[in-house]
């Protein structure tokens, strides 16, 4: 190891000497290393949360990222310490792993002596580093979950009402006429608790269907909104784990629950919008709370038939229909201990299913807008307020009025030529609705549904002589609360705009189920889970969103291998036959996503915990095919062709099927040898060869270069999965960059065909013609949604209003923002970014360019300004090989040398370890 003296000779022999390679000289200047910051333990993660309360398993993960200034660091060794008490005395460990020479830092899996359920554990990290540094970690805690039913003890589900069996059906038909004469009250729920000891500790494990509010003494427990997460309900629920510890006071106390229906129950009422009539059940509760004293006692209460029951003050509750809220029904006071509950009746006892520990952060209020221009109609009865985005959200509300005044809001992605709402193509009617118990002022807010909007008209109905009045209203935008984690911004203002526009779509659509659109069907299409997951991970923390899709996946899946294209599957679309049920292109997200998210993430339980699912969807398509060649499905919907957008129109049926259907193969066989199984991998490579042999003798014409129709995406998809034979990928190539041109570089391309199009041009370094292709508002696509007014990623290119104006499946062009102008891409070979490249691209159109990003190693920066300055930023344990154009450079600011400089045909390339970094380009 050169000592600091050691290296500051070398780079004064270094700086008169210069460094001439070829035609490049590279200049490394060197700070005085002073002041440097120490070795840090940062962002432990236990099964990829910090401090989780409910965990899934008895033996947990654990991660975490370091932090240095000095360059070049990488983990040598590390130590887990995990014990019973935060004071790690030697009586209450429990895993001392020792040191373990290892730069692993990610998903190391604990082998200590048996933990419990229901337990809290304290955990704590050394490591030791190339530099002689040492540094353990700050004292993190993690709870384990309720992991089978007997450890809720004499908890059980309680309810107002029982759906009949009869009635009950967890997957409809969408051509379903259900109604139903009766209509069910939504209940809630209260208990009274004496406390007279001092509490220690208090852990509560609640399970709400379909979304749940948990009061204690009369007010929320946390800030989230729609709890739990939505699932497979026949298969599992989700319960939530609280400490409310700081929460009790001495004495009287009451435990009180509103529920919803969400999507455990779609009333089936006429003059609401429904878009299914799933019925797994009518809402329902179960709760175990473990109260821990001072003096070492314990008392657990539970969720029984002493709990007592009412209707609801929310009359409508229904995720496609709104909200309904009438203060008459119960005195704002009725969760409180003081309140009388004498005449409510007593809680049924029923059943529900089962159980797991809800591991995806949870929704929230995110960001709030207010209006930013209003319309009055009808003497101002009528008031319709422009939010200026169009978002996944609710209204939030301040309102003054008399006893039995209503207020309804209807919500609205767009207007109507004279102004009005319009939710022709948004699912209608929804709507929320407050009657008012009293006069005076009071604000409200609809808690168990949502909508997509960027309009609500306001209509204001006394019930008296005097006016009802808004006070205050706002958009109050949610989605899944999981960290961002990436950015892009550049000197572009037209890119800048389209990662806005794609950005708004995910975000309305990543709740606890990466949804089509917030508002007609809020459905779990799958497709868009592995063409638009590479640009989400690069902006969102999405891998426990990721594993929750997989696992809706596995509960979906049919018994002979089917997995749906919706999931969780809710309904079962049953018009043109099984093409809305049936298509490759959108059930190999069950493959295509765990491949993707165990390259992002580095976690192997994407491969091994769906291997079971792959091997028997597999197995499902080869049932399917006729001669390895898979015709079904959807194809590659919303193409850009003559007709309105849906099922593919350019592309001739069978290439996207049986192209990404081979894609399975190829990364079957890949899965199989990481997991072992070289036998499976064997045979997934002999199949591979059997559909490669079938797909060119159908598809292929020789002649033209050409496959099938010869469209953006019969090309295409061949290219970037690896059917085109050797010798002819690049007459293929020129064939779509050919047709690309004659086109005058308009898309056509489709929800499918889109990203490989990126792809493909990307590898092949026509960045050039992705460029001009969707750097123009001219014709459909990004830029011309823009200027018809789109605040979101539409479900068309072409920004129809007839169609969803929320999509986010079209919104591929995110991921060459970060990958290619960005430059950001992990090297060959590596997992969870821990050797990665930049390579920007368009420097010459492109002055100024900002990525962040943090890996699952640490945060990645880059900046590229004036095209002549880069600073660039390493997590400590990765390595980044940056690429850059022939020059002279100059790297200073406390950097050190590059490890290694290779001089390319026209480009150089530095072998940088961790570390902050400022190269200054020399012009003549």
């Amino acid at each position: 190891m050169n000592t600091v003296g050691e290296k500051r000779k070398r780079m004064k022999n270094i700086l008169k000497q210069g460094i001439v390679l070829g035609s490049i000289f590279l200049l490394l200047l060197v700070m005085p290393l002073v002041g440097m910051a120490k070795l840090s333990v940062t962002r432990v993660l236990v099964e990829g949360r910090e401090n989780p309360l409910g965990i899934n398993t008895l033996k947990p993960s654990f991660s975490w990222q370091l932090h240095s200034d000095k360059f070049d660091v990488q983990q040598q060794a590390y130590r887990i310490e995990v014990s019973k008490s935060a004071r790690f005395a030697k009586q209450d460990l429990l895993w001392d792993s020792q040191w373990v020479a290892t730069e692993q830092s990610l998903n190391l899996l604990y082998q200590g002596n048996p933990l419990a359920t229901g337990t809290s554990y304290y955990i704590r990290i050394h490591v030791r580093d190339n530099k002689k540094e040492t540094a353990t970690s700050a004292v993190q805690r993690f709870h384990t979950g309720l992991l089978q039913a007997q450890d809720w003890g004499n908890a059980k589900w309680i309810a107002k009402d029982i759906l009949p069996d009869s009635l009950v059906n967890p997957l409809p038909l969408s051509s379903s006429k259900l109604r139903l004469d009766k209509s069910y009250d939504l209940p809630v729920f209260r208990k009274l608790v004496q406390l007279k000891k001092k509490i220690s500790s208090s852990i509560a494990y609640v399970a709400g269907l379909g979304h749940y509010e948990l009061l204690l003494n009369g007010k929320r427990v946390d800030d989230a909104v729609l709890q739990p997460g939505w699932t497979k309900y026949d298969k599992e629920a989700y319960y939530v784990v609280y400490d409310l510890t700081e929460a009790w006071r001495q004495g009287k106390n009451t435990i009180a629950a509103l529920l919803g229906n969400g999507f455990y129950y779609i009333p089936p009422i006429k003059g609401r919008f429904q878009k299914h009539k799933v019925a797994f059940g009518l809402p329902k509760l179960k709760l175990k709370i473990v109260n821990t004293y001072t003096d070492g006692t314990q008392e657990i209460i539970v969720s029984d038939a002493g709990w007592k029951t009412h209707r609801s003050p929310i009359t409508f509750s229904s995720m496609y229909g709104g909200e309904d809220y009438d203060a008459r029904i119960l005195p704002e006071h009725w969760s409180a201990p003081a309140y009388d509950d004498r005449s409510w009746q007593q809680a049924l006892i029923t059943d529900g299913p089962h159980l797991r520990a809800q591991d995806i952060d949870p929704v929230k209020i995110m960001q709030r807008f207010a209006p930013v221009g209003l319309q009055q109609a009808d003497g101002g009865k009528r008031i319709t307020y422009d939010f200026g985005q169009n978002a996944s959200g609710i209204v939030t509300m301040q309102m003054t009025g008399q006893a039995g005044d209503t207020i309804r809001v209807y919500p609205a992605e767009l207007l109507t030529v004279d102004g009005r709402p319009s939710q022709k193509h948004s699912g209608s009617p929804y709507y929320y609705q407050y009657i008012f118990a009293k006069d005076g002022t009071v604000s409200w807010q609809p808690r168990f549904t949502y909508y997509g909007f960027r309009y609500a008209e306001v209509q204001l109905h006394p019930a008296g002589s005097k006016a009802v009045r808004m006070d205050a209203i706002q958009l109050a935008h949610i989605r899944n609360s999981t960290a961002q984690v990436g950015s892009f911004q550049s000197s572009d203002t037209l890119f800048n705009q389209i990662h806005g526009l794609i950005n708004w779509a995910i975000k309305s659509n990543m709740v606890s189920v990466f949804t089509d659109c917030p508002h007609r069907e809020k459905l779990g299409w799958l497709e868009q889970l592995h063409l638009m997951g590479p640009s989400v991970q690069f902006n969102f923390d999405a891998e426990r969103l990721f594993a929750k899709s997989l696992r809706d996946m596995r509960q979906s899946q049919t018994k002979d291998g089917l997995v749906p294209e919706i999931a969780p599957e809710y309904v079962q679309f049953d018009w043109g036959g099984d093409m809305f049920r049936d298509s490759p292109e959108w059930g190999s997200s069950s493959i295509i996503l765990a491949w993707y998210a165990y390259r992002w993430y580095g976690n192997k339980a994407f491969l091994a915990d769906n291997y079971a699912m792959m091997t028997r969807y597999i197995d499902y398509l080869g049932t399917k095919t006729k001669g390895h060649i898979l015709t079904q499905g959807l194809g590659d919907w919303y193409d850009l062709g003559p007709e309105r957008p849906g099922v593919s129109q350019l592309t001739t049926p069978g290439i996207t099927a049986t192209a990404i259907y081979y894609y399975d193969l190829k990364l079957m066989k890949e899965i199989a040898t990481q997991l072992g199984k070289k036998e499976d991998a064997k045979k997934f490579e002999t199949l591979q060869q059997a559909v490669f042999n079938a797909f060119n003798q159908q598809f292929y014409r020789p002649q033209g270069h050409s496959y099938g129709s010869g469209s953006q995406t019969a090309l295409a998809m061949p290219l970037y999965v690896g059917l085109v034979p050797q010798e002819a990928e690049q007459a293929v190539f020129d064939r779509l960059t050919k047709m690309v041109c004659q086109n005058d570089t308009a898309l056509t391309a489709g929800d499918i065909g889109h990203r490989y199009l990126l792809q493909v041009l990307q590898a092949h370094n026509r960045d050039d013609l992705i460029y001009a292709m969707h750097h123009r508002d001219d014709r459909p696509g990004y830029g011309y949604q823009l200027r018809k007014g789109a605040t979101a990623l539409t479900e068309s290119w072409a920004g129809l209003s007839n169609v969803s104006n929320n999509h986010f499946m079209l919104g591929h062009l995110m991921e060459w923002f970060h990958t290619g102008l960005g430059g950001i891409q992990q090297a060959a070979g590596s997992t969870a970014f821990k050797h990665f490249r930049i390579e920007p691209k368009m420097l010459d159109l492109l002055k100024d360019c900002e990525i962040r990003f943090e890996s699952p190693y640490g945060k990645i920066y880059f900046k590229r300004e004036q095209a002549e300055v880069y600073k660039l930023e390493i997590p400590v344990n990765s390595q980044c090989t940056l690429v850059l154009p022939k020059g002279t450079y100059q790297v200073n600011g406390n950097a050190m040398e590059a490890q290694t400089v290779n001089v390319k045909e026209n480009h150089l390339e530095l072998q940088l370890g961790s570390g902050k970094y400022t190269i200054r380009q020399q012009r003549k």
